[in-house]
């Protein structure tokens, strides 16, 4: 893959490495095809290993290399990263209580008011996983060809199979709903799919940010690492534990495999 990626552009191989973390969605989603629920502790547990990753991603594919480029920095070595953790979390917070969306097992709706389908509301809040995710992958490749030091190819690809893992569980999260919302199978799938897809938009975006802004980088890179972690904190762990039956221990679980998988293949491909 290494190879592949290699001689091309930043945002072209920003641009394919979120096609396969779309393409995981669409796998996960097309579970809808397989029956209408998933086993509650299993489900849990995905996405428990989903919050996992993305913890992980956070600080060794962001945070860390942010904080090692501010040392050249004339600011205080703290600040991009600090500044920039907190406005990706803020930024998010501002779209959650602005754009529509309905959490898989809530009967009510977050955000402004709208006579839309319950169908597009579920499909608006995994999408709201989405933005950061492909926003981070982008920036992880356009850190890369600004020659951050600690930025590899192999560190970017690695962002992009975890997040692509973790891609799998959110894609049944939206079309198993859909499916008890009595949707056919394939617009289930359809729209289970169609939430993954803002992914390679984000990733361009942020890949382009970084190319066209480079002394930003650092503030970038915490940027995605401040969305990513809010949708943690937000949604991802809530739900799970939400969810679980007599205080299981399988979400607890799933996020310590999770993280465990992306430390391994952030170490091993970095």
């Amino acid at each position: 893959m290494i190879a592949i990626l290699s001689p091309l552009n930043p945002i072209l191989q920003a641009l394919l490495a979120t096609a396969f973390t779309y393409a995981m969605t669409a796998a996960g989603a097309a579970g809808v095809f397989f029956g209408k629920e998933i086993n509650v502790k299993l489900m849990n547990g995905m996405m428990g290993f989903a919050a996992g990753v993305m913890i992980a991603a956070s600080y060794f594919s962001l945070l860390a290399p942010a904080i090692e480029l501010s040392g050249s920095m004339e600011t205080p070595v703290w600040m991009p990263a600090v500044i920039g953790f907190l406005l990706g979390g803020g930024f998010l917070y501002g779209v959650d209580k602005l754009l529509p969306h309905l959490h898989p097992g809530e009967k009510d709706p977050e955000g402004i008011k709208t006579s839309w389908q319950r169908s597009v509301l579920l499909v608006f809040a995994i999408t709201l996983h989405n933005i950061p995710e492909g926003l981070a992958v982008g920036v992880a490749f356009g850190a890369v060809h600004a020659g951050l030091s600690g930025a590899t190819l192999s560190s970017a690809i690695a962002l992009a199979l975890g997040i692509g893992i973790q891609n799998f569980p959110e894609g049944m999260a939206v079309s198993m709903p859909l499916r008890r919302e009595e949707l056919s199978r394939r617009k289930a799938f359809f729209w289970g799919q169609l939430s993954g897809l803002v992914e390679p938009v984000a990733a361009v975006i942020g890949a382009f940010a970084v190319l066209s802004m480079r002394n930003m980088l650092p503030y970038a890179l915490a940027f995605a690492a401040g969305a990513m972690i809010y949708v943690v904190a937000e949604e991802l762990i809530p739900e799970a534990k939400n969810s679980a039956t007599d205080h299981s221990d399988v979400p607890t679980i799933g996020v310590m495999l999770g993280f465990a998988t992306m430390m391994l293949l952030d170490i091993a491909l970095g």
